[in-house]
């Protein structure tokens, strides 16, 4: 059951934009056949076969359900490093954004404006879900691995953000 990859391990086309539900029913499938405790009563080497695949499957799926890591493993498939870790560059609008939404994340925190770190969370998934759009054609139509992996860094500082607010909000519910 060993695949090349993870798209292959589901079935599914090497593409950004895949079926969500597909990919959920194959995997309840794929973990209902190798789960180690189909197994339990096996040899040795029978369950360590099932751990192995269990893990494969478990890996896999939790790559390909997330768009910014599915977008990360396909430019890996394509060779591409994404260089999150040392390429910070970004462009100023981008980053003045990020400016923004911290400033507001503090001016809301401070005021126990809960209203208002929502509306925030509203403003990055929208954000979000543009860059998303945007990797699906990088990735999926135009094959511009470079900007798709600007917009991976991208999404990877909004998640930085998303959590800030989650903690705002969860602060303010204390």
């Amino acid at each position: 059951m060993l695949n090349s990859n993870h798209f292959s391990l589901f079935d599914l086309p090497v593409s950004f934009a895949i079926d969500l539900a597909q990919l959920n029913q194959r995997y309840r499938a794929m973990q209902g056949e190798v789960h180690p405790d189909r197994v339990a009563a096996g040899t040795p080497a029978e369950r360590l076969r099932s751990m192995q695949l269990s893990t494969q499957v478990n890996e896999a799926y939790q790559t390909l359900k997330s768009p910014v890591a599915r977008a990360r493993y396909l430019l890996q498939l394509n060779g591409v490093d994404t260089q999150e870790e040392t390429n910070t560059a970004m462009p100023a609008a981008f980053l003045m954004q990020q400016m923004e939404w911290r400033e507001a994340i503090e001016d809301a925190s401070t005021t126990n404006d809960a209203l208002a770190l929502d509306a925030l969370l509203k403003q990055l998934r929208q954000a979000a879900g543009n860059l998303e759009r945007d990797l699906h054609h990088s990735l999926d139509q135009s094959h511009d691995y470079l900007s798709a992996a600007e917009a991976v860094r991208k999404l990877r500082f909004l998640d930085k953000v998303h959590d800030e607010i989650e903690h705002a909000i969860e602060a303010l519910e204390q």
